[in-house]
């Protein structure tokens, strides 16, 4: 169960880390833009658009990509590779939003572009911030199609969970979001990924 990304806050050691903002691409790099429409409660809530880190996670950010288009087709479950209509299953406020799982809807499913699970690309980007998309996973190099988005600083999954991405608009659609959450993760209202894609100029 991919459950690894609802541990406890434990203490964090000083380190000297990589931030987001400090790993900016070059303005010749390509990184892509996808979005969510989003709804809760069955009522249209607005647009994510997110920056993928294909400058530092190509495979990552490509699996990710393909998710939000739906062109890898069907998977070995038998379920289109398409994060459209799936819901974001677990929610704690000042921490995340996890979705992704596209084949059961409650944490335990899902797959990649690659097969059922991936490896651990990198660690290089860290999670300093609110907005940053990174990898649910099982353990190391279980990566599938679950990703979370965070709300706070999240410093303690720093070399477990793989960041591959940031939020650059929609970031009243975030707290709305997390406001659904609970401690416990339950949602109060569905929150639901209506339509997503890549975005292009």
């Amino acid at each position: 169960m991919l459950m690894n990304v609802l541990k406890q806050r434990a203490p964090v050691m000083a380190s000297k880390r990589m931030s987001f903002q400090a790993f900016r691409f070059s303005s010749d790099a390509k990184n892509p833009t996808v979005f969510f429409d989003v709804s809760i409660g069955g009522k249209a809530s607005g647009r994510l658009v997110f920056e993928l880190r294909k400058d530092v996670v190509p495979k990552t950010a490509e699996n990710f990509r393909q998710l939000c288009t739906g062109e890898a087709g069907v998977g070995q479950s038998g379920k289109p590779l398409h994060y459209k209509g799936s819901k974001f299953h677990r929610i704690i406020p000042n921490f995340m939003c996890q979705g992704g799982d596209f084949t059961h809807g409650t944490g335990v499913g899902g797959e990649s572009i690659y097969g059922r699970k991936f490896p651990d690309e990198n660690f290089t980007l860290k999670h300093e911030g609110t907005g940053l998309l990174s990898m649910a996973n099982a353990g190391p190099n279980t990566n599938g199609s679950q990703f979370f988005i965070t709300t706070v600083d999240c410093p303690w999954l720093d070399g477990a969970h793989t960041v591959f991405g940031e939020l650059t608009e929609g970031h009243d659609v975030l707290k709305a979001m997390e406001a659904q959450g609970t401690s416990s993760g339950a949602t109060r209202s569905a929150v639901v990924i209506e339509d997503c894609g890549e975005l292009t100029e």
